[in-house]
């Protein structure tokens, strides 16, 4: 049996305009913190790293097919013609490798249709050009897409419980000493969640007994919206069915959080206007910033883990990263009434 071809010679191949059948004279590599992404002049291309965590498993061939066809599926749910499908990474008898070619498969990929990047929200935020007319039309996508989801059946108790136990896996991993974060940073906001938890168990339980808690995107970034006239949602967190388990104003809260910190702090109250017209759902806002707070500290967790990284980093970058990320935490949780 011919051995597995390392990442970097995967990654290499995937980086030539000559190993897709498609006629594409660039191929633009972009390399995030599970995956490769090559994108061609029409297609998107994506390699998941062969990585293990305490949160997800990418370490074997199969379990990265497994993952590819789950992110299709999953992705799909937002809308039908962005994701392609998986497609075969084979090494024939000489050994070379192939994309959707002869041979054994020694990885998958997930083949999506290229969004334009000048209309990815992100962008748009840091250009100016987010309109009203841009969050209503993501909100009526968001909106088909959720009320189609069934309620997931839980109590209030155990949604208040599985709410502290992220928070104090936060401090915990915030706190760890390697990082360097000064306690001030982040404890007094964990504290002031989890006092809210005890002391105002009805504004959590509410949202079980209305039926808010779903299966959603589970990741939802601007990076991950594209403003097209017909919004396209894309990156669906496909590891980890929990993580997709929430409250819709969670999810929509998450979003409105990391659209203020790219410099857009009137979209959370543009896109909540908007959901409630659609939902009949008016959510507090003193929940609106409770999960704003934990979702804040929950990426300052994610940016400080990047100091584990292997190889050479500049680790000040995510420091900085943390740093901003928790000065928001402390601003929504200070809300919290």
């Amino acid at each position: 049996m011919l051995p597995d071809r390392g990442l970097a010679a995967k990654v290499a191949f995937l980086s030539q305009p000559a190993s897709y059948a498609e006629a594409t004279r660039h191929v633009e590599v972009v390399q995030t913190h599970m995956s490769w992404v090559f994108l061609t002049r029409r297609h998107a291309f994506k390699l998941k790293k062969p990585v293990r965590t305490g949160y997800l498993d990418y370490g074997t061939v199969s379990a990265r097919r497994r993952l590819c066809a789950e992110e299709v599926r999953l992705n799909r749910r937002f809308g039908p013609d962005v994701y392609l499908g998986i497609v075969p990474l084979t090494v024939d008898s000489a050994g070379q490798l192939h994309l959707d070619g002869e041979g054994r498969a020694v990885d998958w990929v997930v083949k999506m249709r290229r969004l334009p990047t000048g209309r990815m929200l992100d962008h748009a935020i840091r250009e100016g050009t987010v309109r009203d007319a841009s969050v209503r039309g993501v909100v009526d996508v968001l909106w088909r897409f959720y009320r189609q989801c069934p309620p997931i059946r839980m109590s209030g108790t155990s949604y208040r419980s599985r709410l502290a136990r992220g928070i104090a896996a936060n401090r915990r991993a915030l706190g760890r000493p390697e990082y360097r974060l000064a306690p001030d940073a982040f404890a007094p906001t964990c504290a002031r969640l989890l006092a809210t938890l005890a002391n105002a168990p009805e504004l959590f339980d509410a949202r079980v007994q209305g039926g808010r808690i779903v299966e959603g995107h589970g990741d939802l970034r601007p990076e991950h919206i594209c403003l097209t006239r017909e919004p396209q949602i894309i990156d669906c967190l496909e590891f980890s069915r929990p993580f997709r388990i929430l409250d819709i104003a969670d999810e929509l809260a998450y979003l409105g959080l990391e659209c203020e910190r790219l410099g857009a702090p009137s979209f959370t109250r543009r896109l909540f206007g908007a959901y409630a017209r659609h939902s009949g759902d008016v959510v507090p806002e003193a929940l609106v910033d409770f999960y704003q707070a934990s979702r804040a500290c929950l990426r300052a967790k994610i940016a400080i883990w990047h100091l584990d990284d292997p190889g050479p980093r500049d680790g000040r970058v995510w420091i900085e990263k943390a740093h901003a990320y928790l000065a928001l935490a402390r601003e929504h949780a200070a809300r919290v009434r």
